[in-house]
């Protein structure tokens, strides 16, 4: 977890834009540092490159973090779609010595271990980052307890996976029996009842690798990847985490938000509930009834005709409630949940002021080139008429340059009306600090007239004593060349 010196060969341009965000430079002491390596018999001395050095390294370990996080998610989902198929198939493929869901099940291992290993590189990446931002010694004093609670739990959490298929296996082979009637997850109810529930909990459980979705949308979100973004967002004092990604996403797209997250809860939440109950072998076992049933709870219907018949159904459909709209306390819960996402979702002064700075920049480039655009075709167009073309290629231009016209003004119109919209931000409070300091500029501007009024009324007093005086001497001076004047 140290930089080793490195040797600048060919171009050493960095992408310093990219790279922002560096923070706790040695700004006390201009000495040289010494920091020594983790490696016998290596060590480095900061020297006038090695910024470079740091921001070429972080830039490499940014882009290492958003390839680990997107091989890291995708591992995730592999391994709950091994589970969910080797939740399905089972029923219907399971027969003594079968090896198919030992198959499937050593495949969801090898996944979990690959996930593993995956989590703690990128924790290993994360760490590497810490230090180049920090320029610290020693990788342990990034080992704070919050960090090591993160980690142990993210690897509590994806090391979850159902291990039944070993113990079914163990236990046929130990076994002379009779011939095992198949069960929903490929566990016979020969082995007994708790191996089966544990069997189930683990599958269920599988579905909380889900939490690195959120962190693919940081590390992958344009947002965090804008060197504008980061910047203005820098100068506001703007933290660029997942919650403020969340709202800048839910204010573009709001709609597309809700439906997807909407759709993937409700279908991840549906089969959840048919694992739970098809041990039963009711309706509520089935694919269908299930998502009646989760479109019923969640939705405060609450028709009655369906109901979970287990344990796991019952936890699962209280978990919708809460989740979303349940109870007969909906209108309450419906408006609680409202107030709770509008104050979360609104955006604050700061990341206003940055995001809708931001979409000004972006509509006007867009209205520069809708521009150059209307310019092109009106050009084309131009040249047709002289050179007298054919009348397709005439309308063809005709055609484009409409369009382009139609692209300008519509662009012209969404920057109009988004600068209303940020016009109509202006608060109360802004405009009591901004009377606050009309008002003492006018008071310094008053005190400064007094004191120039007064200084002229001094200066006035002393042209007039210079007058009276100036006139003493010139009677004086003629009663003394004319001494008959009197």
């Amino acid at each position: 977890m140290e930089m080793t010196n490195r040797s600048l060969h060919g171009d050493s341009k960095v992408d310093c834009v990219s790279c922002d965000g560096l923070i706790s430079r040695n700004r006390g002491d201009s000495a040289d540092v010494s920091v020594p390596l983790t490696l016998p018999g290596k060590r480095t001395t900061h020297m006038e490159g090695d910024d470079l050095y740091r921001l070429r390294d972080r830039k490499l370990l940014l882009e290492d973090k958003k390839r680990l996080c997107a091989w890291t998610l995708g591992t995730a989902l592999f391994g709950i779609l091994l589970m969910i198929i080797h939740a399905e198939i089972c029923p219907y493929v399971y027969t003594p010595g079968s090896n198919i869901a030992l198959i499937i099940n050593c495949s969801i291992s090898l996944s979990t271990g690959c996930l593993l290993i995956l989590i703690i590189v990128f924790h290993y990446k994360d760490i590497q980052l810490f230090i180049i931002d920090h320029n610290q010694v020693d990788w342990r004093i990034a080992m704070t307890s919050h960090r090591i609670i993160v980690i142990t739990l993210e690897l509590l959490v994806c090391v979850i996976h159902p291990v039944g298929s070993y113990w079914g296996v163990a236990l046929h082979v130990n076994s002379s029996s009779t011939v095992p009637t198949p069960s929903p997850l490929c566990v016979s109810s020969h082995h007994g009842e708790a191996l089966m529930d544990m069997e189930l909990l683990l599958s269920v459980l599988m579905f909380l690798r889900l939490y690195l979705v959120h962190r693919a949308i940081l590390l992958h979100s344009k947002v965090l990847l804008s060197a504008s973004y980061r910047s203005i967002g820098s100068l506001n004092n703007i933290n660029f985490t997942f919650r403020f990604v969340l709202k800048v996403l839910m204010n573009k797209h709001p709609a597309r938000m809700l439906l997807v997250f909407i759709l993937f809860f409700w279908l991840t939440v549906s089969w959840m509930l048919t694992l739970c109950e098809r041990q039963t072998k009711e309706s509520t076992g089935h694919m269908d009834t299930a998502l009646w049933l989760i479109a019923i709870t969640f939705l405060t219907v609450g028709y009655g005709d369906v109901a979970p018949k287990t344990n796991c159904g019952k936890a699962v459909c209280l978990f919708t409630g809460v989740m979303l709209k349940s109870g007969k306390q909906g209108v309450a819960c419906t408006a609680m949940l409202v107030a709770i996402v509008t104050e979360k979702l609104a955006l604050n002064k700061g990341e206003k002021h940055v995001h809708f700075f931001m979409m000004d920049i972006q509509i006007s480039k867009r209205i520069r080139h809708a521009a150059a655009n209307v310019l092109r075709e009106c050009w084309l167009l131009h040249r047709a008429n002289v050179t007298k073309g054919n009348s397709g290629e005439h309308r063809k231009h005709q055609r484009c340059l409409l369009e382009a016209i139609r692209v300008f003004r519509h662009l012209r119109l969404k920057q109009r009306k988004l600068r209303d919209y940020v016009s109509e931000m202006v608060d109360l409070p802004k405009m009591q600090m901004i009377m606050c300091d009309l008002s003492a500029n006018w008071n310094n501007s008053y005190r400064e007239l007094e004191q120039r009024i007064l200084s002229m009324e001094q200066k006035l007093d002393e042209l007039s004593r210079c007058f009276q005086q100036t006139s003493d001497l010139l009677s004086q001076v003629v009663r003394h060349r004319n001494p008959e004047i009197r």
